[in-house]
């Protein structure tokens, strides 16, 4: 079954947000037993000041080339279309500092691509895009998005980037890709003492599998150096500050970004917005109610449209019951997937919050929940490898590890299985169909061979210039109150909330006009939205 243009877009959608569920952070962990060697020392300790970046890496001239296909890593397929009007990515790479507590010592290239402003008379810059994950390739996506960026392309040059750990920039490596399909078919909620011995071998396997191939990078991988490398890219693409549109965990990277150089923010833009007053279960806990509000509002619309709807149920409360229920199936028993594979209850949950993402795969969602019924699971595991990282030819990008990765460099908290059971119920109260599987995602950074550099990330941003920070009611992997709470902790006069009160990951890519005018405002005119605007 090949990739459908709807379900690409599920995965666009999907990679940008923070603690992916169902695909990489969330259960990419480990056990208390995992590995042996521990990596002790940690990049975080040094500040922004002694961290400067030496001279030769500030000055490096970047050598842009057409690009090439992606990586197996960014996840494969062909070179980027030109754009209308024949315009061409670009793409070249930039030397960073492995450690910039050592600034002088080994260097990593990062990935970098772009495409020029198309009126080069009138050019403000660079805008430099981040889309989330972590662990999104920014050398994939931003081609993906194809015209959506066409007004800002106006006048900026558009640049993303693989951020280190992901992608073509030094990828971390974990499971093979017959592992990753073993993993992602195993039971990722389980229920008796067997079941819950299997799942802490798995997340011990996998640990493991990422200490032994990528241990030298792990200490390195987090936010703080991701910022890091953002303020010295600004500088070698030749502007005075950094532009910069973050989407999802890139509001987190954003965030921290102006912490540490709040001088150096020209426009910034925050796209469903990372909470940065929420440790790691509390923002676990956060998507368990934010994706079911969003299958409520699946459900809703479903009943709502009667006999129109492929799924029984007078009410959407009977639509959600009888989900359930067909995930109760699957997890006695599995059905026809895709070749080989089966559709397991784990993958099904996976390609239901795949869907969930953006509003206009819910048709998607809705004939996948009919057809598992019917005993042909092929859709909903198509659905499941979008979030998964898994293209049709088998291969994994490094979205998974990447996340893990980031998410356990930057987290302090860590959670053993029998700390994860106990809080079980908790996420379960908060979503009969998600609770379980984030509840005991938990484990995913205990025993971590990195340790993590904060309990919640510092944004705070005295000085810094204005930051557009944008919520979205119905926003299932980054709730709405991330946004008050990302404007309250940037500072007064620095974060500016608005509104868009709508469905799925984000506002600006959902093609809502007002939203994408009060972008482009800021970004291209300089006018900064009154505090408060609503977008319907």
């Amino acid at each position: 079954m090949s990739t459908s243009p709807a379900l690409r877009a599920a995965a666009l959608a999907a990679t940008a947000t923070v603690l992916l569920p169902l695909a990489a952070c969330s259960d990419a962990g480990s056990d208390p037993a995992a590995g042996t060697g521990r990596i002790t020392s940690s990049p975080h300790a040094a500040n922004a000041a002694e961290t400067t970046a030496p001279r030769d890496l500030a000055s490096q001239k970047l050598e842009w080339k057409p690009c090439p296909a992606p990586s197996e890593a960014e996840g494969g397929g062909t070179a980027p279309s030109p754009l209308p009007g024949g315009a061409a990515w670009e793409c070249s790479s930039m030397r960073v500092p492995l450690d910039y507590a050592k600034p002088d010592g080994d260097t990593i290239e990062l990935a970098l691509i772009r495409a020029r402003a198309i009126n080069q008379n009138r050019r403000i810059g660079s805008l430099v895009f981040n889309f989330g994950g972590p662990g999104a390739s920014g050398i994939t996506t931003l081609p993906a998005f194809g015209t959506t960026y066409d007004k800002l392309r106006s006048r900026y040059d558009l640049v993303s980037f693989d951020p280190r750990g992901v992608g073509r920039s030094e990828g971390v490596e974990c499971l093979d890709d017959k592992q990753l399909d073993a993993y992602f078919q195993s039971d990722l909620t389980p229920d008796d003492a067997a079941e819950v011995k299997a799942f802490a071998k798995g997340q011990q396997k996998y640990v493991a599998a990422c200490e032994k191939n990528s241990g030298n990078e792990l200490p390195y991988v987090g936010t703080t150096n991701a910022a890091r490398d953002m303020d010295l890219m600004y500088r070698v693409l030749g502007d005075k500050k950094l532009n910069y549109f973050g989407i999802s965990y890139g509001t987190e990277l954003g965030g921290v970004y102006a912490h540490l150089f709040p001088k150096n923010v020209g426009r910034a833009v925050l796209d469903a917005v990372v909470d940065p007053t929420e440790n790691y279960e509390q923002s676990s806990l956060g998507q368990a109610k934010g994706f079911q509000l969003a299958l409520d509002n699946f459900t809703k619309d479903c009943a709502d449209r009667a006999g129109a709807c492929r799924l029984p149920g007078a009410t959407g409360k009977e639509v959600e019951l009888w989900i359930a229920d067909l995930l109760q199936r699957l997890e006695k028993r599995p059905i026809q997937g895709l070749g080989t594979r089966k559709l397991t209850q784990t993958q099904a949950v996976t390609g239901i919050a795949a869907a969930l993402y953006s509003r206009e795969t819910w048709t998607l969602l809705e004939q996948g929940l009919d057809e598992a019924d019917g005993g042909n699971g092929a859709l909903l595991l198509a659905l499941a490898d979008s979030l998964n990282g898994r293209s049709d030819d088998g291969h994994y990008n490094n979205l998974s590890p990447a996340n893990t990765a980031i998410n356990c460099t930057d987290s302090k908290q860590r959670f053993n299985v029998d700390e994860a059971k106990a809080r079980l119920p908790e996420f379960q109260k908060a979503s009969a169909i998600f609770g379980s599987y984030l509840g005991w995602g938990l484990v995913a950074c205990n025993d971590w061979p990195v340790p993590g550099a904060w309990d919640t990330p510092d944004v705070s941003a005295p000085g810094a210039a204005p930051v557009l920070v944008i919520g979205n009611t119905g926003d299932p992997a980054t709730p709405y109150k991330g946004a008050k709470a990302m404007a309250d902790e940037l500072g007064q006069g620095v974060g500016v909330q608005m509104t868009y009160e709508g469905q799925g990951h984000g506002a600006y890519n959902s093609g809502n006009a007002c939203v994408q005018k009060a972008v482009g405002g800021y970004l291209l005119d300089g006018k900064v939205p009154a505090a408060g605007t609503v977008c319907h």
